[in-house]
């Protein structure tokens, strides 16, 4: 498990990576219709979540008492339907600052790297006590892990849409 889910983190991480790279310096900050973020931002708030989530897992942890895959699936079923509207939490709301797209490129790879070295090393069923998801509490490495690859295909999709208004 914890190698097909280091797999994971990698191919969502390159998959990303190409939608993101796939921006100019100058098209990265534009907005591609109302309402709408730039890739840019799109970038930093993926980046926020992921360095964010890195932090937690890292972090101090306690056992779990109930099943440390409990909140996979649903987590999934939200993040990947995407016929859904969600509304960031402020904490990793991106700002308006123009974004330099190679220092996203280069944040992004460290971040994706530190989470894919905890899937292979570290107990994955321990719940992570230092962060509390939004709406769910407190969820085990195993479940903060798969919210990375749920979290990131959904903002790559919306990248790769960003790119066709572009």
């Amino acid at each position: 498990m914890k190698n097909e889910l280091a797999a994971e983190i990698l191919s969502t991480k390159e998959i990303l990576l190409k939608a993101l790279g796939s921006f100019t310096g100058l098209n990265i900050n534009q907005v591609p219709f109302e309402g709408s973020w730039t890739g840019g931002q799109v970038g930093e708030h993926v980046l926020k979540s992921a360095s964010g989530i890195l932090q937690t897992i890292t972090g101090p942890v306690k056992p779990a008492d109930r099943d440390p895959e409990q909140n996979v699936q649903p987590l999934a079923d939200s993040f990947l339907n995407f016929e859904i509207k969600f509304q960031s939490p402020d904490f990793i709301i991106p700002s308006d600052e123009p974004k330099d797209r190679d220092y996203l490129l280069t944040a992004l790879n460290d971040a994706f790297e530190g989470i894919r070295q905890v899937t292979e090393s570290a107990d994955l069923n321990l719940v992570c006590t230092g962060f509390e998801m939004p709406v769910i509490g407190q969820m085990t490495r195993l479940e903060f892990i798969n919210f990375t690859v749920f979290h990131t295909k959904r903002h790559t999709h919306q990248l790769n849409n960003i790119l066709k208004y572009l």
